[in-house]
């Protein structure tokens, strides 16, 4: 899929393999060195690439969309990891990103999307929020955000978003 902003062309496509090497070492750059590169195995890229989704410019990669479709939950899809280079931020390349992933879910029959974020990352959850997710029910707050305690291990609170989609 291609999309022209005046004379600039984004072309999004599925993932392959051989993309992990080139992604995996701008992930922790991109998080301003925050260490989040172990959050993304090379597995992703080997087993979910009809849902996951690489954004290019002039052939130079600059967002990407790791998702898939939930084995357990049969109408349910899962955001997994999304980052856009910060040099591209505000050009619509996350939503771009977004709105393909969800033409892939309702292709696919399911209706829900759901991804976390940690309740420190301010910015994922007022863009979650902007795209019309919805913060599921925790088991405290952190700054008025519901927060599920230790979702992903002892001390490691997330925030749980969910989205329908028709």
């Amino acid at each position: 899929m291609e999309t022209n902003k005046g004379a600039d062309t984004l072309n999004i496509r599925f993932v392959k393999g051989a993309d992990y090497y080139a992604i995996s070492p701008l992930i922790n750059e991109w998080w301003g060195g925050r260490q989040m590169s172990d959050m993304l195995p090379k597995l992703f890229f080997d087993h979910f690439q009809d849902t996951s989704l690489i954004a290019e410019k002039d052939g130079e990669i600059v967002g990407f969309l790791i998702g898939f479709l939930s084995q357990s939950n049969p109408d349910e899809s899962y955001i997994h990891f999304v980052g856009v280079h910060p040099e591209w931020r505000q050009h619509a390349i996350g939503t771009a990103l977004y709105d393909r992933f969800t033409h892939l879910v309702k292709q696919n029959g399911r209706h829900m999307i759901r991804c976390v974020t940690s309740p420190v990352n301010k910015a994922s959850i007022a863009y979650h929020l902007k795209m019309g997710f919805s913060i599921e029910k925790g088991d405290k707050q952190i700054d008025g955000v519901e927060v599920n305690s230790h979702y992903d291990g002892p001390g490691q609170d997330r925030v749980l978003f969910s989205k329908y989609v028709d």
